[in-house]
């Protein structure tokens, strides 16, 4: 018996040698492919961890890519089982995330081009592995995307959401309370909702374990999309009760604790307790573990191929010449719009006298502008505030839309956001919408504000709009010239700073885009 068993052996013994000569052969071409999508992207990567290494809220980065590591490592013996195969169907997918990067980089939005660049790295996968290995490795590449430092455009809303929860709370226990905006003041002081009291690093955290944990304890869908949105909502509501934990126990105790950086580790505390309850709670539905299996069925193997070393050789080839292009062609683009400087012209409207706007007044906050131009314009007892910063050039420190330029930032210690939105005004003849927000000051000074963009003559006020006419203007070869305008006046002079601001743009919009016009005008002259 055992004699005549052994010759049907020994050909499963060769198939699998082959697949492991084989596997050695194609990750050794991966991990080319791979190490040049990180040369060719270099700039990309490195800003990520830049990002990484300065933020708290995106540390987790550094450990993405070993975990992920580790999950591939522990089904490592049925990717063994599966013979490599380059799949040819991915590469339309490859270049488009190319194409995604591109976009992204002439429109310097730096999401965009992380994302691009680490689903250029996972799609590298199945198209050297094949399709059958990556189905096998689905979380693990998808795991990947937790790398990029992305989430920040939820900070306003996690900021208004608390504020909105805090102030709720401390009326219904009893404590009076006047807000404004997200500021607001108890009898004992006045707090405000910044950054660090959004919650968006507790999310962020939780929501990267708990997607983790959901893919380690169970194995049915919805099991684990359940746990996902479990792990979304309890940060959420975590940093709600932080934040009305925070201010009682400072109104409670006089302010003598939980100011300052107390209040810091009190919150890490109060979410770390909260994360083990919710795993532990998590854990008593816990399913059999079938992803780590550490076997597969020899039958498996019997029917594998080594693959052609051509087929490898070219596949890995077009994975290098695909993720080529991009950056050369984003290097021309760069060539081309190089010279970031720009001139804005003196802006004469009719009726109205210009003076240099008042130092130490409201100033909106756009970092790096080409040109800028601020002033005041009085007419008999009216004044308004116009701020237009031009941009040209543009790049991840340089550039129109950012979440670092802002009317007014969240630490500013003279003015604050009382409340925003979206207006129509009459600009050149054409209704167009535009942002509007109220401000006030410390000394109880309020401001109007109106708010858009002008993109290669066309007027935006959508921030995600803009952002992607600048990158197609780019694209086209007509530069990215661009330009934020703000007007602003009084609300506390008696005068209806609504109607003040909506002559103001009527008779003042002419000047301004003919100084608008002349910059782009002379910017591409000096480019030629």
């Amino acid at each position: 018996m055992k004699r005549d068993a052994l010759p049907s052996v020994l050909p499963i013994a060769r198939e699998q040698a082959g697949v492991a000569s084989s596997w050695r052969e194609v990750l050794g071409a991966l991990g080319l492919a791979l190490v040049w999508i990180g040369f060719c992207y270099y700039d990309t990567a490195a800003a990520m961890v830049g990002i990484w290494e300065r933020s708290e809220t995106f540390a987790h980065g550094f450990v993405v890519a070993p975990i992920s590591l580790w999950l591939i490592w522990r089904i490592r013996a049925r990717l063994r089982s599966i013979p490599p195969r380059p799949s040819w169907i991915v590469f339309p997918l490859l270049a488009t995330a190319g194409f995604g990067w591109l976009l992204g980089q002439v429109g310097a939005v730096n999401a965009i081009t992380q994302f691009a660049f680490v689903a250029m790295l996972v799609l590298a996968v199945p198209a050297i592995l094949g399709m059958r290995v990556t189905r096998e490795m689905m979380f693990p590449l998808g795991f990947l995307f937790f790398s990029v430092p992305f989430g920040e455009f939820l900070l306003p809303t996690l900021m208004s959401h608390t504020a909105d929860f805090t102030v709720l709370a401390i009326r219904e226990s009893g404590v009076p309370v006047y807000r404004e905006g997200l500021q607001f003041v108890i009898p004992t002081g006045r707090w405000s909702i910044v950054e660090a009291c959004s919650g968006i690093r507790y999310l962020i955290a939780s929501l990267m374990v708990g997607t983790l944990f959901a893919y380690l304890n169970y194995t049915t869908l919805w099991r684990r999309l359940a746990f996902v949105g479990v792990a979304i909502a309890v940060p959420i509501v975590a940093n709600w009760l932080r934040a009305y934990m925070i201010v009682m126990l400072g109104h409670l105790s006089d302010n003598r604790i939980a100011t300052g950086v107390d209040h810091i580790i009190y919150g890490w505390l109060f979410f770390g307790i909260v994360m083990l309850v919710m795993f532990a709670i998590g854990a008593r539905w816990r399913e059999p573990d079938r992803a780590a299996v550490t076997s597969a069925p020899i039958a498996r193997a019997v029917n594998a191929r080594s693959v052609s070393a051509a087929r490898l050789w070219t596949a890995t080839l077009g994975v290098m010449a695909i993720t080529l292009v991009w950056p050369l062609a984003d290097r021309a683009i760069q060539a081309h719009d190089a010279d970031a400087s720009a001139t804005l012209g003196t802006i004469v409207v009719p009726g109205w006298q210009s003076t240099p706007a008042s130092g130490g007044d409201f100033t909106p906050h756009f970092e790096a502008p080409s040109a800028v131009r601020h002033e005041d314009l009085r007419k008999d007892d009216r004044v308004v505030g116009l701020y237009v910063a031009y941009y040209r050039g543009q790049n991840a420190e340089h550039k129109l839309v950012s979440s670092d330029n802002v009317l007014v930032r969240s630490n500013d210690q003279t003015w604050h956001a009382l409340e925003s939105g979206v207006r129509q005004m009459d600009i050149g003849g054409t209704p167009t919408k535009v942002s509007a927000a109220q401000l006030r000051a410390v000394d109880g000074r309020t401001l109007a504000t109106r708010q858009w963009y002008w993109v290669d003559g066309t007027l935006i006020s959508s921030d995600a709009i803009a952002k992607a006419r600048i990158a197609w203007s780019r694209i086209l070869g007509r530069g990215d010239d661009s330009a934020v305008i703000v007007v602003y006046a009084r609300g506390d002079v008696g005068s209806d700073p609504d109607e003040t601001l909506r002559q103001f743009t009527r008779e003042a919009w002419p000047a301004v885009a003919a100084a608008l016009a002349d910059a782009k005008t002379r910017s591409r002259r000096a480019a030629t």
